[in-house]
């Protein structure tokens, strides 16, 4: 690569990694981008590299300027921004493992949708600490993409919006700018535990949203419940001290919607089948996708137990997850709550 071109990595083969590879080929700056992508998987990383496609994303083909890294050192070698796309629930461990071989001067960017079991912590979190910076070093710059990104229309390139959030105001919109794209717009937003935790919170509510449609339960219903599980999702979110507004925003309501009505979303597929009688570990076993609002929500419960927030349908679906309750019972245990004034966050 010629001098001055800005080297970006992206850790995860899924389909966001397949999707941020695509955004960054197709900006405004593409041609002051190199793009390296990285698997985990050494076989499907070779397998990538020879036809430029993926079975996760058949929509796509890598654009031939985005080199498929066969190692750990030649993912990162250079790398001064580094495009987390692994899911949550394994992000520690992919960080932890190439750790030794991560710029000290590059900055770090998570798309991953989720809350680390035991520890729950947010992606940026979990990045941060399995790095281990030296605290007296030059602070590291930390951020994240979230919004509404159902992946197999991104891979269409079919009109979109995300969210580039960090607690550093110029990183935020240098993400902008880098993956704005003609059918891509990027916002900028300070807050980033809020875009974080709304993009996790989502999924568990999504799953939800499934079930009712596994149901047949209808629109009503299904309308009634993300509006209702938009006001648990900022409870949360304002206990830990986020800002009310950005779930109101493109990373809480609109992902939300998204997740909630995509035939195409993960959590709310997941969802369906529960709501059709399957069982989590037989829907699980025959899915290739990671379902993050699984592992999610028991982080969720944990969270609203620490906080002391009320999030009935989040615990309604914790129980029908991991307690063997019957969807049907769940919605009867919903319905027949205490009857009370809305109130909202």
């Amino acid at each position: 690569m010629a001098d001055g071109t800005r080297r970006v990595t992206i850790l995860g083969c899924g389909q966001m990694g397949l999707v941020c590879a695509q955004m960054l080929s197709q900006s405004r700056w593409s041609g002051e981008i190199g793009v390296t992508l990285w698997g985990h998987a050494a076989e499907e990383v070779a397998e990538l590299s020879q036809v430029r496609t993926s079975s996760r994303l058949p929509d796509l083909t890598l654009d031939p300027r985005v080199r498929v890294a066969l190692t750990d050192e030649q993912a990162l070698e250079g790398a001064d921004l580094i495009v987390s796309a692994v899911p949550t629930q394994h992000t520690r461990g992919a960080w932890e493992r190439l750790r030794d071989v991560v710029p000290a001067d590059a900055a770090v960017v998570s798309v991953a949708k989720g809350i680390e079991n035991g520890s729950l912590l947010r992606p940026t979190q979990v990045i941060a600490e399995a790095l281990a910076d030296d605290p007296d070093g030059k602070p590291r710059r930390v951020g994240c993409l979230s919004g509404p990104t159902i992946a197999t229309e991104l891979a269409k390139c079919l009109p979109a919006t995300m969210i580039a959030a960090s607690d550093d105001g110029g990183f935020a919109s240098e993400l902008q700018g880098l993956f704005t794209t003609r059918w891509m717009r990027i916002y900028t937003n300070a807050d980033l535990l809020g875009v974080e935790l709304a993009g996790a919170t989502k999924n568990v509510i999504a799953i939800a949203a499934g079930v009712l449609d596994g149901m047949q339960a209808g629109s009503n219903a299904k309308s009634a419940l993300l509006a209702r599980g938009l006001a648990e999702i900022t409870r949360l979110g304002t206990a830990m001290g986020a800002d009310s507004e950005t779930f109101f925003g493109i990373a809480g309501v609109g992902d939300l919607a998204t997740t909630c009505f995509s035939p195409f979303g993960r959590n709310r597929s997941c969802g369906e089948a529960l709501g059709k009688g399957e069982t989590l570990d037989g829907y699980l076993k025959r899915t290739a996708s990671v379902v993050e609002g699984v592992a999610t929500t028991r982080s969720v419960m944990e969270l609203a137990e620490k906080y002391r927030v009320e999030m009935p349908i989040a615990t309604a679906v914790n129980r029908v997850l991991f307690e063997g309750l019957d969807p049907l019972d769940a919605i009867a245990a919903l319905m027949s709550r205490e009857m009370k004034d809305e109130t909202v966050g």
